[in-house]
């Protein structure tokens, strides 16, 4: 069973842990310029948290910690993000979070962003209705090159 839930200061070491996976970081592309910096990372965490523009939510299947989903403000238009424990990859997890976070989360439009090789966060984000509405270029520290990342909106 997968459910949402306001992040508890405890979620932040396992999402700290999922963050460490240099195979999620590559699949993210745009992650910290050093993941295993916990300073940076409870630093990032403390902004999301203390930011009231921002919704975010713990990811809990079968009882455990598994990712995080959010959207915040990116100038006027809120975007989604969420990162899910590559170990829990191709579980379904990661679209019924979307779909449930969709239901809290009713302002539109609301955008979301993907590298373009990332066909499967591409594929959960159409099936709920978004759609291209850009591409931008940009810097991946985790990749270590500049990347093609596809804007998709949710009207």
């Amino acid at each position: 069973m997968i459910t949402l839930r306001a992040v508890e200061s405890t979620d932040l070491d396992e999402f700290f842990s999922h963050q460490l996976d240099p195979s999620a970081n590559h699949m993210a592309a745009f992650s910290a310029k050093n993941p295993s910096d916990r300073g940076v990372f409870d630093l990032h965490w403390q902004n999301i948290l203390n930011d009231p523009t921002v919704t975010v939510r713990t990811i809990v299947a079968d009882d455990a910690v598994v990712g995080s989903i959010l959207a915040y403000r990116d100038a006027d238009i809120p975007e989604i993000s969420y990162w899910i424990d590559k170990a829990r990859w191709g579980q379904g997890i990661t679209t019924a979070a979307v779909g449930l976070f969709l239901e809290e989360f009713s302002e539109r439009p609301l955008r979301a962003r993907a590298v373009a090789d990332n066909t499967n966060s591409i594929r959960i984000l159409e099936r709920y209705g978004f759609t291209q509405v850009g591409e931008t270029q940009g810097f991946a520290n985790a990749r270590g090159a500049v990347v093609r990342e596809l804007v998709l909106e949710l009207r």
